[in-house]
Parts: structure tokens; C-alpha cells; sequence
């Protein structure tokens, strides 16, 4: 376990969270050890789906308010570049239709991550704002800590539209994404498809830790509007067992499965020999949770900025299927980017296509 304590006025940047309607500030410790998160107090949870979580409790929860500091400038659109470009991502496509083929795998979740360097004074609260107003999105999400004590710091600001977590008490949920379109009519049987064989993963994930017959979808397929597209969005939910908390919670469940693919450790062993970059926090989960309740809910980290070492990403991707089109699945990355991108520099991206690639 590592832990930072953190003195309220020392910090340059002062730590923040704004998650789940809330501004957290004044920032108290953060620790890696999940166990925490059922201990007292209310924290915000950084799962990146590469490395050890980030657990930081503040002593003072306001209501959310509008951002008080200078607006967001972002880098321009041409600064961007992608870590697999067309050519590299539509090959990514045939070697996972190749492998479910082989019976090797069902599904792959497919994903690569624009760069673009970090204008002076950018903060990462600003563009969780610009967000907020150009890209709203329920699962919405801004950690800012600073570096300290050893621990690398965390800056994230998330505009995901899809829940990973959420508990109040024994009871659990999970609501999985899969399935993107411009319009409603626009989906295709793979949609559907990709989201029935996440909802069985999901079921089988939170049937680890959840009490025998308790757990149900209630919702399945169901098609939510977001800013500029579509998705399928299906609910699984469960009671915990007793003994059950977030620890064993998000080792049964983590990475979620809609970022993952099916069979979840086959297509982590496919991920991590065809994605060009490491994801970061991008597909990991942001969020907060109420120790003293038993309540918390985190997203999936999806339409999320993170920055690193003086450079902004943003991770785009998706779900391939025995029924994928590369040339459609690469055009699916650019709708979920676009918007995004627009917001992040501050002007219009003609394409994402455009952007410049890494190698």
C-alpha cells in the first residue's frame, strides 16, 4: 500500500474532484489499497486499466458549482497524432476477426490513443468544464491531484457516458455500453450482437461476488441519445454476498468487459498485442465513493482526456466482431473522437482521420 498525506495549502494546484454532482476539495490522503474505500470518509477512485488505483479522500464535499478559473485552451487541431493510423487499425480488425475464426476469441475491444502536447497553464479542471458544456455526459468526472510524496499525481477529465460501477450497499449494479451509431436507425445486427455477449460477461463478473439468483439484467439494449451518436446500453444488476466489499468488487469485475472483449483474458492477451500504446486511465474507470454510506458509483473511462509528462490523450476505439467491417470500425473511432476533439482544441476537426501518426 502507499499512502501521501497532503497539507491543504501547500500545494501549488490544489487537489480537487468533481464526481457524481460533487466538488471534493481539501485533499486528505490517497492511498492504492481499495480496502480503504469501506473504511469512513468520501473519496475519489482513479482505476487506470494499467497500474495501481488511485484512492483520494477529501475532508470537504460541496454541491458541484460552475468553473470560477480561465477557460480551457487547448492544443491546435493539426498538434494531434494517433498511435495507429488507418492502414495499422483495419489490420488490428482482420487479425481479431481472424482469431474469432480460429475460435480463438468472440470479441475484442479495439482502441488507440491521439496525442497532442499540453499548451502552458492548461488545466485539466477547464477542460472537464468545457466538457460540461460542450459534451455533457452523466457519467462526467475531473481529478486533479498534483504530484507529491513520491506518488505521480493524477489529471483526468472524463465525459463518459457509461456507468461501470455503481453500489449502495449489497446491492450492485453494472450498465455496459455496445453499440454506436450516428442515429438509432443506423444500427446494424453486430451492435446488438457485441452487447448480448458483454451483458453474459458482465452477468458471469458480478455473479463471482453477488448471492446465488440475485443477479438480473433489467434492461437490455436499450437505446440511449448522446451528443452527436447513439448507443445500446444494457443493466445487470446484483446483490453482494456478505464479506463483499470494493476490493473483491473490482477484482471480479475489472477491466470492465465492454472495454475488454470476451473471453475477457483471451482478449487481454489480444489488446495488449495489437493496441501501438498503453491505455493509461483511458478504459479504466473514474469516480467517487461514499464510505460512511456504503455508496459509490464509477464510469467506464471512455471519452476521457488524461495528461502525462506535459502531453493530452484521448483514447478512441471499439468492439470488433466476427461481423466487422474495418473500414466501418475505424470510421466508428472518428465519431466517438470528433466531438471530442472539438471540444479539446477549442475549434472544429474536420477528421480525425487527418491527425498525424505516431510511428
Amino acid at each position: 500500500m502507499t499512502t501521501a498525506s497532503y497539507p491543504a495549502a501547500v500545494q501549488e494546484v490544489a487537489p480537487l474532484a468533481v464526481v457524481g454532482g460533487r466538488l471534493l476539495t481539501r485533499l486528505a490522503d490517497v492511498t492504492d489499497d481499495l480496502g480503504a474505500l469501506d473504511g469512513r470518509g468520501t473519496w475519489a477512485v482513479v482505476l487506470p486499466f494499467e497500474g495501481p488505483p488511485i484512492c483520494a479522500r477529501f475532508s470537504e464535499v460541496r454541491p458541484a458549482r460552475r468553473w470560477p478559473g480561465p477557460p480551457w485552451r487547448g492544443p491546435v487541431p493539426d498538434e494531434w497524432t494517433t498511435s495507429l493510423d488507418r492502414d495499422g487499425f483495419c489490420a488490428g480488425v482482420d487479425a481479431i476477426r481472424a482469431s474469432i475464426a480460429a475460435g480463438d476469441v468472440y470479441q475484442v475491444n479495439l482502441t488507440r490513443r491521439l496525442t497532442a502536447p499540453l499548451p502552458p497553464g492548461a488545466d485539466v479542471a477547464a477542460l472537464g468544464a468545457a466538457l460540461g458544456r460542450g459534451n455533457p455526459a452523466p457519467y462526467a468526472a475531473v481529478v486533479r491531484i498534483p504530484p507529491s510524496g513520491g506518488t505521480a499525481g493524477c489529471q483526468v477529465a472524463s465525459a463518459s457516458p457509461e456507468r461501470f460501477l455503481r453500489r449502495d450497499g449489497d446491492r450492485v449494479w453494472s450498465s455496459p455500453i455496445k453499440g454506436t451509431a450516428a442515429t438509432a436507425e443506423a444500427f446494424l445486427p453486430k451492435d446488438r450482437a457485441e452487447n448480448v455477449m458483454i451483458v453474459d460477461l458482465v452477468r458471469n463478473d458480478l455473479g463471482r461476488v453477488c448471492e446465488w439468483g440475485t443477479v438480473e439484467v433489467p434492461a437490455l439494449c436499450a437505446v440511449e441519445q448522446h451528443p452527436g451518436l447513439v448507443h445500446l446500453v444494457s443493466t445487470v444488476s446484483g446483490r453482494l454476498r456478505p464479506g463483499m466489499g470494493w476490493p473483491e468488487l473490482v477484482a471480479a469485475t475489472f477491466p470492465p468487459g465492454s472495454v475488454t472483449g470476451a473471453p475477457k483474458l483471451a482478449a487481454l492477451d489480444h489488446i495488449a498485442r495489437l493496441e501501438a500504446a498503453p491505455r493509461g486511465v483511458y478504459c479504466g474507470a473514474v469516480g467517487w465513493v461514499d464510505a460512511d454510506t456504503h455508496q459509490g458509483e464509477v464510469n467506464v473511462a471512455i471519452r476521457t482526456f488524461w495528461i502525462e509528462h506535459g502531453l493530452l490523450h484521448l483514447g478512441t476505439g471499439g468492439g470488433i466482431t466476427w461481423d466487422s467491417v474495418p473500414e466501418g470500425e475505424w470510421m466508428e473511432t472518428e465519431l466517438k473522437a470528433r466531438r471530442l476533439l472539438q471540444v479539446a482544441s477549442g475549434s472544429p476537426v474536420a477528421s480525425p482521420a487527418s491527425i498525424h501518426h505516431l510511428g
